[in-house]
């Protein structure tokens, strides 16, 4: 049976969403191995206690928490309550990671799809922000990292709203970093690129194609991205607030053929 944990004065605590597979995992455990107490968020209860079981073996501290962020305000902010108890009544870092990524042709999108897009991609992230920020600016420290995508930047075909969501995630970024950024709160986007993960590998030959013409010339690794939020959330990054970090092997930027 997993218990809040206490006494956690020197240990900082994290709070992944989406963690149970792909860029979240990768994300959770590298915090882990950094140091931290991770609450590993997910949907499905066997596969979010497996990657917190697994970070524990290794030597890490995780801890499972099963919310579907896709449900009503009032259960995202239920899900936030748990989590920041279960993590011994405060919030260090929040990482928006959760999100869903369907894509078709704007006339076909059924409006379940849409509400799940606005439901999952934004609306938790503010509520999230809403709910554990003002704990961080109390205690005058704290690090949001929402997790963007380099097509917020970009227009592609067959794709509109899933970019719209990562946008307003990079505007939401710079909003919340004026809002709490002088009561010692850092929010910051990291952006990945075309990124490899167990979500999409029946697409290895599409992702492989899309970098080709980039300077990387490979998808970015689950692993990239992990490595960029650790940075992000560590002092070393103490004057890094309010941008966008773009972890994507230059797709968004660069042009080769």
């Amino acid at each position: 049976m997993t218990t809040a944990l206490h006494d956690q004065t020197t240990v900082r605590t994290a709070v992944v969403t989406g963690a149970s597979s792909g860029i979240g995992e990768a994300i959770a455990r590298e915090l882990a191995a950094a140091g931290m107490t991770v609450a590993v968020h997910g949907r499905d209860a066997v596969r979010t206690r497996a990657v917190a079981d697994d970070i524990e073996r290794r030597g890490g501290r995780a801890l499972p928490i099963v919310a579907d962020l896709s449900a009503g305000a009032p259960d995202v902010r239920a899900f936030a309550a748990s989590a920041r108890e279960l993590l011994g009544g405060h919030v260090d870092v929040l990482v928006n990671n959760a999100g869903v990524y369907p894509g078709g042709p704007t006339e076909s999108l059924s409006d379940d799809t849409v509400d799940a897009l606005l439901a999952t991609n934004i609306r938790a992230p503010h509520v999230l922000v809403a709910a554990l920020a003002p704990g961080m600016a109390a205690r005058g420290s704290g690090v949001v990292v929402n997790i963007g995508s380099w097509m917020a930047r970009v227009g592609v075909p067959f794709m509109g709203l899933y970019p719209a969501t990562k946008a307003a995630v990079e505007q939401l970024t710079r909003a919340w970093a004026a809002e709490y950024g002088q009561r010692g709160v850092r929010v910051v986007t990291v952006a990945p690129g075309a990124t490899a993960t167990p979500g999409n590998a029946d697409s290895a030959d599409v992702l492989a194609a899309m970098t080709q013409g980039t300077p990387a010339g490979v998808p970015v690794q689950p692993v990239d991205i992990a490595r960029a939020v650790r940075w992000v959330v560590s002092d070393e990054a103490a004057f890094v607030n309010g941008g966008t970090l773009d972890v994507d092997g230059g797709i968004a930027s660069t042009r080769l053929r």
